[in-house]
């Protein structure tokens, strides 16, 4: 008699499995799903393109909604990879591939060390501001409020309107509430996505 078969956890997804172009990529199943989703939210229909295009205005936008803000010069680059002809759109593979390369440089460290991300934190929230003072452990612990975004606001002389910096401290802590502030890790998930950082 064969043995049984283990039947599958009901809650259990199947596992996604790695396209061609995401194995020659080095990327996984899930990256290249959020990739093909950002290349989506700006995608025109185009004889012959499957995935359809992105006209190259959009391409900044589709890499910040992956979290891959592109400086400038990169930015400039690949535009020239991504429309070579200069026919104001891009197509999906060549998309895939440079954000595979943004996703690399990333994974390898391509962005702040801990020690700058905790200076900038406590530039915010004056906490041993200037003087080096203030470990990691500190800066984990400590939250930036709103009272730190007002004073920041004063300094600088910028009048900004309080629900502003409300809707931003809600929009880092994912909508946590005010009160709670915002913890280092999101402050650094917040500047990376502004593209402060890669």
């Amino acid at each position: 008699m064969p043995p049984k078969r283990k039947a599958p956890a009901k809650d259990a997804l199947p596992k996604e499995r790695q396209s061609k172009l995401a194995k020659e990529h080095n990327i996984s199943a899930r990256e290249e799903r959020e990739i093909k989703e950002a290349f989506a939210l700006f995608a025109e229909p185009m004889d012959g393109e499957k995935e359809g295009v992105i006209p190259t205005k959009d391409v900044r936008r589709a890499m910040v909604a992956l979290g891959l803000p592109p400086s400038k010069p990169e930015l400039k680059e690949f535009l020239e990879i991504l429309d070579p002809d200069d026919e104001g759109h891009a197509s999906y593979e060549p998309f895939l591939a440079i954000c595979a390369l943004k996703l690399h440089a990333r994974d390898e460290g391509d962005g702040p060390d801990s020690a700058e991300v905790d200076e900038a934190f406590r530039l915010f929230t004056g906490a041993g501001a200037g003087t080096g003072s203030g470990s990691a452990a500190e800066a984990d612990t400590q939250m930036l409020t709103l009272a730190h975004l007002k004073r920041i606001a004063m300094t600088l002389k910028q009048d900004v309107d309080e629900a502003l910096l409300r809707d931003m401290i809600l929009e880092a802590n994912g909508g946590a509430g005010v009160g709670r502030g915002v913890s280092r890790a999101e402050f650094e998930e917040v500047m990376r996505r502004a593209g402060a950082w890669k």
